[in-house]
Formats: structure tokens, C-alpha cells, sequence
């Protein structure tokens, strides 16, 4: 339908462009808050599960702990409020909970659940961007370039390295680069953040399995996007194949990318625990594999919260991007 336009005072008023932008507007803002409540409802879900599940399984906190007597060990129960009953306990934690406090740890006593996380996130937080910025500035035009080259020999090298980057495990290739160039080569720092240089190993460890993803799916989805009919009648036109590439089949193309990024970014961040244990990184990742295996309660669902609710915001927030993207879809 085309649009009507009315001049008036010397002024066009596009009635129609203007209700389409309210329309877009208002849709967008309704899926916000739905995706907001439904994410919600979510975090409220996984919060119950992991409540109940790890307080079903055999064990405490403290039952590790030989050097206490069992008198001590209850009374440590009492402190923290164990030894009330399960319901109550849950009750109390998600009242705590939506006031902000997500209270005390179990074994890292004196520091509140909210410190911790907040104090090792930045850390998790900054390797996992820099490993996703790595991972779609290598896998994008790795893919272009296999897609565009398909069945040549730049094609099957890319496939190649790309399937190994996804069935090799991020603590093999840690392992590998630790050794090479840590003690072998000895040119890359082995432990912690210190400096710039330290960075490179943990950041590769953690890029290559993403990279090598977002190759392989940037591949599939442009080959899918380059036998649409819009771009063959490009081709038909005259316009070179490398134009057609980048200028018209890129933009549909990236769409499944983008869905991936939001989910490996969160995942990365609290999921990193293999690569922060071997090269001694004192991130989040290390401090949830440490909550498990300690039994500590507080801080299992303060991480698991944390994770939950990273990976809901990226989805919502890819959503919206899909949107701009590609005006066509539409928010349900």
C-alpha cells in the first residue's frame, strides 16, 4: 500500500510511515516486557530447582571438616540456619533474595555471596569479552571465506581447522599452549592476569572452540543465504560475486551468528572454569567449580542466579537485535 502523504502549511505529514514507527515502537516494548517477565519467571524457576535438588543429595558443608567435632558442626548448621526445615530455608533465601541479599558463604566465611561474584565477575567477565570479540573477528570472515570458496582448497583447510577446533577440548589445547609456549618456549606468562601478554594463552584457549563454531556456522548460512532467488537475480544483474556477498547475502547470513554470540558470551563467563584452573586465573568460573565441590550452598545459588539471568538478558538482547537487523521480523 503506498503511502499517503497530505501537505499542509507547508509541511508533509507521512500518516501511514508514522503509525508503522508507533506500530514497531509499541510492539517492541510489549515483547520487552514480556521476554523481562518470562525471564523472570525463569530465574524464579531455576532458582527452586537448584534449591531443592542440591539440598536433597546427601552431605553438608561441613561434613568435610575433621578437624570440628560434630558439636561444632551444628552449631556452624544453626549459625547459617541449616538445621531449620527445607521449606522454611527456601522461604527465607528467595524473601533475602529480592531484597538483594543473597547472604553469607558457607565456606569462605566473614564474605558475603554478593562480594565474591561481584569481585571475580570483572575478572570472567573481561577474559570472555575479549574471547568473543577474537571469536567473531576470526570465525565471520573465516566462514566468508570458505563460503565464497567452496569445494576449493581454501575451503577444505578452513573446514578442516574448524573441525578440530570443535572436537578439541578447551583443556587439551590449554595443556598445549601451556607447554609450548610456557615451559617449552618460554615466551608467554603461565600464571594469572599480571600483563598484556598473559592474556594471549587463556584467551586463545577459550576462542577456539567459538571461532571455530561461528566458522562452520557462518559457512552453512551464507551457503543457505547465496542460493536465495534476490541473490541470483544480483548475479544476474551484473553485480560481481563479491559484492553480492558482503553487500546482500552477509546481512541475512549473520542472523543464526548473532543468536549464538548472546548464549557463548554468558556461557563463557561462568563456564570458563577449566581454563581459569589450569592457568590460575582467580575468576567466577573458578569460584562456582569450588562451590560445588565445597558443598557451599549460598554460593551455588548465588552462581547459578548470576548465570541464569547473563544468559536470559543475552537472549532478550539478541532478540532485539534480530529486529534491527532485519526490520521484517516480527516480535511475538
Amino acid at each position: 500500500m503506498l503511502a499517503r502523504n497530505y501537505v499542509w502549511g507547508g509541511v508533509i505529514h507521512d500518516t501511514d510511515r508514522k503509525r508503522k514507527y508507533r506500530e514497531d515502537g509499541s510492539e517492541l516494548k510489549k515483547y520487552i516486557i514480556k521476554r523481562l517477565t518470562l525471564g523472570i519467571a525463569s530465574i524464579f524457576i531455576v532458582a527452586t530447582l537448584t534449591f531443592f535438588l542440591m539440598n536433597l543429595v546427601p552431605g553438608g558443608p561441613f561434613v568435610a571438616e575433621k578437624s570440628i567435632s560434630k558439636a561444632a558442626q551444628e552449631a556452624l548448621e544453626a549459625k547459617y540456619g541449616l538445621d531449620k526445615p527445607l521449606v522454611e530455608r527456601y522461604t527465607t533465601y528467595m524473601t533475602d533474595f529480592v531484597k538483594g541479599d543473597m547472604g553469607y558463604s558457607l565456606r569462605q566465611r566473614g564474605r558475603t555471596v554478593s562480594d565474591i561474584i561481584f569481585s571475580k565477575f570483572p575478572i570472567s567477565a573481561k577474559l570472555a569479552g575479549i574471547a568473543v570479540v577474537l571469536a567473531l573477528a576470526l570465525g565471520i570472515p573465516l566462514g566468508c571465506i570458505s563460503a565464497y570458496n567452496r569445494g576449493k582448497f581454501y575451503d577444505n583447510f578452513i573446514i578442516v581447522l574448524a573441525t578440530c577446533g570443535i572436537a578439541i577440548p578447551s583443556f587439551i589445547s590449554s595443556v598445549l599452549l601451556l607447554y609450548t609456549f610456557g615451559s617449552k618456549l618460554n615466551i608467554l606468562p603461565t600464571v594469572g592476569l599480571n600483563t598484556l601478554s598473559s592474556y594471549i594463552m587463556p584467551v586463545t584457549a577459550l576462542a577456539i572452540y567459538p571461532t571455530a563454531y561461528i566458522t562452520r556456522l557462518m559457512r552453512s548460512s551464507l551457503l543457505d543465504v547465496m542460493g536465495q532467488d534476490y541473490v541470483r537475480t544480483s548475479r544476474a544483474k551484473g553485480v560481481s560475486s563479491f559484492k553480492t556477498l558482503f553487500k546482500h547475502a552477509l546481512r541475512n547470513a549473520i542472523l543464526p551468528v548473532i543468536t549464538y554470540v548472546g548464549p557463548m558470551l554468558a556461557g563463557l563467563m561462568t563456564g570458563s572454569f577449566v581454563v581459569e584452573k589450569i592457568f590460575t586465573i582467580p575468576g567466577l568460573g573458578r569460584e562456582f567449580v569450588s562451590s560445588i565441590t565445597n558443598r557451599d550452598y549460598t554460593m551455588i545459588m548465588g552462581t547459578t542466579i548470576v548465570l541464569a539471568t547473563l544468559i536470559i538478558t543475552a537472549n532478550v538482547i539478541v532478540d532485539i537485535l534480530y529486529k534491527i537487523i532485519d526490520p521484517r521480523i516480527k516480535l511475538k
